[in-house]
């Protein structure tokens, strides 16, 4: 594991070690960053010490009582924490607790940047910042955001939870902010797999980043199948990823990639998870995706892509988590199986649903012109083609969706 790697691995365990004995969450996390700042400039020439996490929670301790002393306000914390610190400059543990942070901070580091007080922006840039460990300017960059944005949108969500305290929520909020939790890690992933704008169709380090995180809240809590489901969905989605881009970057659609290029490894995995997912618990959105994703995966060719199955995963899905998107997929399975006629009477349905944001219209209007071209109507296949690449606002989608376009004449 590389020096990154490994910094970015032990943010939150550091961070979470903080705030469970100080609280001061946005102190906190800035001196944090700090301790990781220091860690890059020094370990490659110096060494990564023995104790890594160690070494970033006595800089982050020392740097935390440092910002407390200075204010007035909280000198009778910070004194009280001095009292505290043994001779190694490490603070001391309140009585009871280990002094090796629990792996559990990880968890409660992300029910708290996923706090309902937040917006879903707010929490996506919280969570990369406070658990993924990267700078602002680094988060900035992941959301195609200026670093000034970013930082205001990043200071305004740790004002708004500074005084929340840092624990697991209760049983009886668990499960809604569980499922925030898993639904910015989804949306951190989506960014990844494909960019909404910019020059590049995927953001390698976003997607790589949401399934690290995926992986350690399963590590954390293994029998939830939404989490298993989860994590599937993105193994078996990332596979793909080496061959859905050509030589120059330019978009290749799932029926034409070189299947041999996808990550049988990655496949092996997820689809070992989907089974056990769907074993642990009722199928929620996550899982049936997955199941989805397996289908596609495990067909060698795309004329042996079991589509009767997939359209019938996709019955329950839309029965159980009604979702645009979702039904916008079935509409392709259904054409699929019953035709491109039957396909079009689904994406017309879905108009009104998909109209709102240019993601979704334009989604609707290049699925529109597949299908079209499929029925045998090159002009309208064409017009809609248009369409939809003046719609999206990535690079690599406005290039294939013209490209498609002039393919069917002028």
């Amino acid at each position: 594991m590389g020096v990154e790697d490994l910094l970015r691995s032990q943010a939150p365990q550091v961070l979470g070690a903080l705030v469970r004995r100080y609280g001061h969450f946005g102190e906190a996390e800035d001196c944090v960053q700090e301790a990781l700042l220091a860690a890059a400039r020094q370990w490659p020439s110096a060494g990564v010490p023995d104790n890594p996490r160690g070494w970033l929670i006595k800089v982050a301790s020392r740097r935390l009582a440092d910002r407390l002393r200075s204010e007035e306000a909280r000198r009778r914390r910070e004194e009280a924490a001095a009292r505290l610190a043994p001779r190694d400059g490490l603070i001391s543990p309140p009585p009871g607790e280990s002094r090796t942070p629990s792996d559990d901070d990880t968890l409660t580091l992300l029910f708290l940047c996923c706090h309902p007080a937040l917006t879903p922006p707010a929490q996506i840039a919280l969570t990369l910042r406070a658990v993924g460990g990267l700078t602002t300017a680094e988060t900035a960059r992941a959301l195609l955001l200026p670093e000034a944005t970013a930082a205001q949108r990043i200071s305004r969500a740790k004002a708004k939870i500074k005084h929340v305290p840092f624990r697991r929520p209760g049983p009886e909020d668990r499960d809604q902010r569980l499922a925030a939790v898993l639904q910015v890690l989804y949306l951190i992933f989506n960014e990844g797999y494909t960019a909404t704008s910019g020059p590049s169709l995927q953001r390698p380090d976003l997607a790589h980043e949401a399934i690290r995180l995926t992986r350690a809240v399963r590590a954390l809590l293994p029998r939830e199948a939404a989490v298993t489901g989860l994590l599937a969905l993105m193994l078996l989605t990332q596979a793909r990823s080496a061959a859905r881009t050509g030589p120059h970057g330019e978009l290749i659609p799932l029926d034409e990639q070189d299947r041999t290029r996808w990550d049988r490894a990655a496949i092996a995995e997820g689809t070992a998870l989907v089974e056990e997912a769907l074993v642990e618990g009722p199928a929620g959105p996550y899982q049936l995706q997955a199941a989805i994703a397996a289908l596609h995966d495990e067909a060698a060719r795309s004329e042996d892509t079991d589509w009767p199955q997939i359209l019938a995963l996709y019955d329950v899905l839309v029965s159980r988590a009604p979702d645009p998107m979702a039904e916008l997929g079935r509409a392709v399975a259904l054409a699929m199986v019953d035709g491109p006629e039957a396909g079009l009477a689904e994406v017309c349905r879905l108009e009104d649903l998909l109209a709102e944001g240019p993601s979704g219209r334009h989604r609707l209007d290049a699925v529109r012109a597949h299908l079209l071209e499929r029925a045998g109507d090159r002009e309208g296949a064409r017009a809609a083609y248009q369409r939809a690449a003046r719609q999206t606002l990535s690079l690599p989608e406005t290039r294939y969706l013209q490209m498609r376009a002039a393919r069917l004449g002028p």
